[in-house]
């Protein structure tokens, strides 16, 4: 039982539809976890955080991760799966055959049927395209939890008139993501021209001394913006999960 059913079953025992009584029973059945021989799924967390489990990928068989992925379709009618391999995206799809794969983003995921409404306000800004796979990640994230972005792609400070010549977008959100690698100074920019909160996600794009981003990631952490933070090297999904939660709560 997802959010919209849970809302239903309410509403109808708002218009005496349904006894109490009904309702309870039905609900006293949702169990909170569903125990696999391999996972433990925990399927209250729609209600308790707003959106069902995120599935991380790496260390699942194929066979493993089509079985959690189906088990929280089947309660929630979406599903996310982080940086899947190509072999898990296919055995996924064998099980739910109206998920789709993203090559860049490495993501396995059901959206929210059509006619579900998304909310606006999160900007998500990338410095390069070799960032895009943490971008995207962050971008389809955002649309799993309910959020339709704006996308602003490859507007990284070695071309900052590019910036420059979005930050009516910039700063028409009510929070901004930023993806980049390198010295991670996108994202010092970007506080500096918005009042909104920045989530900075550093990547792990640069050249020897970028340490695979830490560079980036000691640049952001070390923002003289007042109103950035940051998540974990290449995390896009972290960065969607808290932008939604900012949005919602701006809301």
């Amino acid at each position: 039982m997802n959010e919209i059913a849970l809302r239903e079953l309410l509403d109808s025992v708002a218009a005496g539809t349904l006894k109490p009584e009904a309702a309870w029973e039905s609900l006293k059945a949702l169990p909170p976890t569903g125990n696999l021989d391999f996972a433990t799924l925990d399927h209250h967390r729609e209600w308790r955080c707003g959106h069902p489990e995120i599935v991380y990928g790496p260390g699942k068989t194929p066979d493993q991760a089509a079985r959690i992925a189906w088990e929280i379709a089947e309660r929630s009618g979406r599903v996310f799966v982080s940086r899947a391999t190509p072999d898990q995206a296919a055995r996924i799809r064998e099980t739910l055959p109206d998920v789709e794969y993203d090559a860049t983003a490495r993501a396995v995921m059901m959206l929210p049927e059509e006619g579900h409404a998304l909310r606006s306000g999160i900007a998500v800004v990338s410095a390069g395209t070799a960032d895009q796979h943490a971008a995207r990640e962050a971008e389809l994230c955002c649309r799993y939890l309910g959020h339709e972005p704006d996308t602003i792609r490859d507007v990284g400070v070695a071309g900052i008139h590019r910036l420059l010549a979005v930050n009516d977008r910039l700063r028409a959100a009510r929070v901004v993501i930023v993806v980049a690698g390198m010295e991670g100074a996108l994202a010092s920019v970007v506080g500096g021209l918005v009042s909104a909160p920045v989530v900075a996600v550093p990547t792990s794009v640069g050249y020897g001394a970028g340490s695979g981003g830490i560079a980036a990631l000691l640049s952001m952490l070390n923002s003289c913006a007042s109103n950035v933070a940051v998540v974990n090297i290449d995390n896009g999904v972290g960065a969607a999960v808290v932008a939604a939660a900012i949005n919602r709560g701006a809301e």
